[in-house]
Parts: structure tokens; sequence; C-alpha cells
């Protein structure tokens, strides 16, 4: 049996063979394959929306060819009235709170109330003894009855006196002596009646009471300790009382944002303590004037604190709920033509005409801009506007298919 013999390459097929060099394998294929196909579907979606748009072009000639008028698409111009949320921190404060000092010096008999516990107006909170003031008090009624006393001897003879002068039997200075003397100690018994009565006021106050409803958040006394009456740094401090239902919070509204902010609105009352609950507030108050120096309003808004889940002195953050009517038009972005003379949009006059209209425009959303001048809010204006509708046309509007039912939120 004879081995067939294969002929050799030849010199030729082997040099031709190193020209071309190895071959690639299938995955680096796909890799270069992968992102022409791509480009080539980019490029064909490029070439559709240029025929529509041709087609588009065409149908409105041969529209205005038969009628002389060429139908557009509008919208109208809107302004952006979606609302925005406004976010401000606060401290929250009892609407009324206070200090309670004595109005008498003496040591504390008993307290009947402590911190947390909850009063009414008059509640008696502690007692006092008092036992200089009992002394004062006992000496101005002596000295009144001894006033009393001498004002119903001067006053009866002063009658007297009186009558003895009429009959012209005792001289008239004399009786002037008399009639003064009566007036003085008319004047006398009165001045002693108002001592004893203001010490009798002072008396009164052995007796501390609630002067509001709320909450006792301090107690700086203890039976058996030393009071001075007084008050700030001269008198010693009884109670701290602080009304907590309703609480208060204040906050700063920027200059921007201080004409949307009305009495009686609603706010949302947000504490990181309380998360997984809601608090609804209203503005019952504003200052009315900037501060000049940071440009805010002072705000004061009012918390309904019925179960006491909120506390005086909280850290929370008042959430608004802002509609601006005076915001700014805001249209799509594919509205707009840019010239020479700047941005322009074709807009549908009450004459059923095309005019070019120059406008402003100021933040960019994307999709949206927002135009600061030169639209009226609901005229109509022309979608995609081509270079065919020149300035006073005649044209045929229709709602656009897709009427968008406001514009991008106003960025915070």
């Amino acid at each position: 049996m004879v081995a067939e013999i294969k002929p050799a390459p030849s010199s030729q097929a082997k040099s031709e063979s190193d020209r071309r060099g190895p071959r690639r394998p299938p995955e680096r294929r796909v890799a270069i394959w992968g992102p022409l196909l791509v480009v080539l579907a980019l490029a064909l979606m490029l070439v559709a929306g240029i025929w529509r748009h041709i087609q588009q072009q065409h149908a409105q000639r041969q529209f205005a060819q038969q009628t002389g008028k060429v139908t557009v698409e509008v919208l109208d111009a809107r302004r952006d009235q979606k609302p925005r949320d406004l976010l401000l921190p606060g401290n929250i404060t009892a609407v009324q709170e206070t200090t309670i000092f004595a109005r008498a010096n003496g040591y504390v008999a008993r307290w009947l109330v402590d911190i947390g516990d909850n009063v009414k107006t008059g509640q008696l909170l502690a007692e006092l003894e008092t036992p200089e003031l009992d002394k004062q008090l006992a000496a101005a009624e002596g000295t009144l009855k001894q006033g009393e006393a001498n004002f119903d001897l001067a006053r009866v003879t002063a009658q007297r006196w009186q009558n003895l002068a009429q009959k012209q039997v005792v001289a008239k200075q004399d009786n002037d002596e008399r009639q003064g003397s009566y007036q003085a100690a008319a004047a006398t018994l009165s001045s002693n009646k108002a001592d004893v009565e203001r010490l009798q006021d002072l008396q009164s106050f052995k007796k501390i009471t609630a002067p509001f409803d709320g909450r006792i958040t301090s107690r700086k006394v203890d039976v058996g300790s030393l009071i001075s009456e007084g008050s700030g740094t001269t008198g010693t401090v009884l109670f701290t009382l602080a009304q907590i239902d309703p609480l208060r919070i204040f906050i700063d509204v920027p200059q921007s944002d201080s004409p949307l902010i009305e009495v009686g609105m609603d706010a949302k009352i947000l504490v990181r303590e309380r998360a997984n609950r809601d608090f609804t507030g209203k503005v019952t108050r504003t200052a009315g004037a900037l501060d000049p120096t940071s440009r805010t309003l002072r705000v004061e808004v009012q918390i309904p604190n019925h179960d006491g889940a909120l506390f005086a002195g909280m850290y929370g953050q008042v959430k608004f709920v802002l509609a601006d009517k005076n915001s700014p038009i805001v249209i799509p972005s594919d509205m707009f033509v840019f010239r020479t003379d700047g941005p322009q949009v074709a807009i549908v006059t009450n004459e059923n005409k095309i005019h070019w209209q120059k406008i402003e425009v100021g933040r960019d959303f994307g999709n949206y801009l927002e135009v600061l001048k030169g639209i009226d809010e609901n005229a109509h204006v022309v979608m995609n506007p081509t270079d065919d509708l020149t300035e006073g046309l005649a044209v045929e509007s229709k709602p656009a298919q897709k009427q968008d039912e406001g514009a991008k939120p106003k960025e915070n």
C-alpha cells in the first residue's frame, strides 16, 4: 500500500497567508458589529423623524393649497402652579409660660403640685406661713380702730362748734380749727383703711394659685423654704408653669416666599422623635415686616397638642405646600426657535394669524423652559413651529394631541 504524499504549500501561498494575518475570533467580530448596529439604528430613527417632519410639512402645504390656510397644533401657555414644598426649621415653645414668684415674705407651709402635673386656672399650688405679715396686719387693724375713734370724736366736735359758730357764741377761728381737725381725722382714717387693705391683699398671697391652665415644668421650693417677695433676681422662684395646648413654633420665611404666607393657612409640623405621626398647625400671625438684616418674615404657627405628644422646647420643622399664582409661564422646549434676534415663539392671534413673539427665557427644566417675559397666560403657542410659518400667515389651529396638565414643578 502506497502512502499518499501531499505537496508542500508553495512559497507564494504562504506569503499571501502571512499578509492576511491570523483570523479574528468570533467574539471580536461581535464586539465590532455591536456599536455599528447601534449607530445604524440611531441613524434610521433620525431619518424616520426627518421623514415624518417632511411628510407633515407636505400635508400642510397640500391643505394650504386646497383651503388657503395651514393647520397648526397649539398649546395654551400656563403658569407653573404645581405645589412645591417649603421646609423651615424652628423651636416649639409654649403659647404662655411664666415663672411664679411670691408676693409675701415667709416660709413654705406645704406644696400641692410637682413637675409634670396639669393644673387649672385658680388651682392651689402651695401655701405660705407669713408671721411677720400677720403681725403687720394686726398692728394696722389696731391703728385703724384708733383712727375710727379719733374720726368719730372729731366729727362730733366739729358739728358742735359749727352750731355754736352759727349762733356767734364762739370765735370763727376756733370753729375753723375744729373743722380742720375733723378733715385731718377723716384723711388719717382713709389712710389706715388703705394700709389694712394692702396688708390683707398681701396676706391673700399666702395661697399660691395657677394664673392659667397649663403644666408645671419646674418646682424650686420645698416645705420650710424661706421665701422672699419680689421678681427676677430679688424674689424666690416657686414654680414654672407652661401652657402646652396649643403649642407654637416660630419660623423665619425668606423674602422670596413671604408673599405666599397668609394667616389661616395650614402647615405640617415634622418632629424626628414623632416620625410616625403627622401634626398639623395653622399660621396665626406674621410680623408684617421683614427683618432688615436677614430679609426674612417672622411667622407663628400654632399646633394643637391635646394628648401632650409634643413638648415645649422641641426642635421641629414646618412644611408649607405653596402654589404661586404669579409664577412664571413654563412651556415645552420644542416651542422655541432661536434666531438672530433671540429666542422666539409662534403665537396664533385672535385673528387666527401667526405672530412671532420675542421672549425672555429663565430656567431650563429639560423638556420645559421658563418664560419670564413675552407670553401672556393662555396664549395659543404653536407646537414645533417651522420656517413656513411666516409673520401674519392665516392658519387654522387645533389643540395639541398630548397637552400636559402643567409644567415641571419648581425647584426649591
